[in-house]
């Protein structure tokens, strides 16, 4: 097992208060983050938030933590975040993936936490790395596209990596202080979503409203999506291998209903570690934006008697097929996780549109992989440009047959 990045933080960042932008600020993740920062504003100053479309709520969240820099997609979304600040308060806007890329490099920033939603979040993240900044990772899709590129990056330029989403923020804390030669295997836990139970009946009439009620967390519509058809599961395999270095048969997927367990390790000596805690993700943002040391949340304290009881399954795999798809992608070479990503994002998208049915998705990325033939992914560049390809030809499948 080898990291993908050094932990030791530069001596300006081990203390606070420290400073922050965070692209993806109108998310879930990027909403939860402000909420801890709201609750210690002497341990941060924030620099920048980047917001795409939202303006409406980054306007707001401007307004309260006065950034200096703001970004939005386009120059039209630009000019109407404009006339919604109050007078006085005149910030640099910059606008799309430049922009994001120029704040993910800010030098007053020292901390990024990448939170966008999607590829999209692929390239301020490489920006990041290559500016030797902290790296507060939400967007797993950065590690799924490009992993050994932002490997190279963090090796070459000292970036360092730390994992928000919750699965590996509990991986990264149970192997904290542990040689990791003594590694045995990876246990990712996925809640199953809300169709774990459901019959390949019930799973044929899946609606959009349906799938975006997770039993458990408070997601955006895209990762709901993901948990539902497993997906996300199968990606934060590929994340947990370029993340943590070690080989795919030592990473296992384990269905836990009650997502108390965020995940688990198990050493050679049989020991097993597992990070448990109340399912919300102001728990691993906070530990990554104070690492290496905690802050407290205004969280219920879990009640073990109250819970009483912790299962586990296995995977369905025959019902929910998109698990297997992401082992066999990241088995095949670097450009099929790039087809795999790709294609979902414009799957799950036309089932939100209502364009495809649910049990579609899987089909959809199967023959998406199957079309792909391997070629080396060598830049940023390459990435973008496999991503592109793919999306224009997954949209111009739909159209087709349906």
């Amino acid at each position: 097992m080898t990291y993908i990045s050094s932990l030791h933080l530069p001596v300006p960042c081990q203390n606070f208060p420290r400073s922050v932008t965070i692209l993806g600020s109108t998310g879930s993740i990027g909403t939860s983050a402000l909420k801890i920062i709201a609750n210690h504003p002497e341990k941060f100053q924030i620099i920048g938030l980047a917001g795409a479309k939202n303006v409406h709520l980054l306007a707001r969240q401007a307004v309260q933590f006065r950034p200096r820099v703001l970004g939005v997609l386009t120059d039209q979304l630009a000019a109407e975040l404009r006339s919604m600040l109050p007078s006085g308060y005149a910030p640099e806007i910059v606008v799309g993936s430049a922009g994001y890329q120029a704040m993910a490099k800010d030098p007053d920033a020292e901390f990024i936490l990448s939170a966008q939603v999607g590829a999209a979040g692929l390239a301020p993240t490489m920006a990041a790395a290559q500016a030797g900044k902290i790296i507060c990772l939400a967007n797993k899709e950065s590690l799924v596209l490009g992993g050994h590129l932002i490997r190279k990056s963090c090796q070459e330029h000292g970036g360092i990596i730390l994992p928000v989403d919750s699965e590996h923020n509990a991986i990264f804390q149970s192997l904290g202080g542990h040689d990791p030669h003594t590694l045995r295997r990876i246990l990712l836990t996925a809640s199953g979503g809300p169709f774990r139970t459901k019959s390949s009946t019930f799973l044929q009439t899946v609606t959009p409203a349906q799938a975006l009620k997770h039993p458990n967390w408070s997601m955006g519509a895209k990762i709901s999506i993901d948990s539902a058809t497993l997906m996300n599961k199968g990606l934060e395999i590929i994340e947990a291998y370029h993340l943590f270095g070690v080989e795919l048969a030592t990473i296992e997927v384990v269905v836990h209903p009650q997502s108390i367990i965020h995940s688990m390790v198990e050493y050679r000596d049989g020991s097993i570690l597992a990070h448990l805690g109340t399912p919300d993700m102001q728990i691993p943002i906070g530990y990554c934006l104070a690492y290496p040391t905690r802050m407290e949340h205004p969280l219920e304290h879990l009640d073990f008697a109250k819970i009483a009881t912790l299962t586990f399954e296995k995977p369905r795999t025959d019902m929910f097929p998109c698990l297997n798809l992401a082992c066999e992608a990241l088995k095949a070479g670097p450009s099929h996780p790039v087809v795999l990503n790709a294609a979902n994002e414009i799957a799950v998208q036309a089932f939100l549109d209502e364009q495809i049915p649910f049990m579609d998705i899987p089909h959809i990325l199967e023959q998406a992989l199957t079309d792909h033939r391997g070629q080396p992914m060598e830049s940023l560049d390459a990435i973008l440009d496999l991503d592109t390809k793919t999306r224009h030809d997954v949209q111009k499948y739909i159209q087709t047959a349906y």
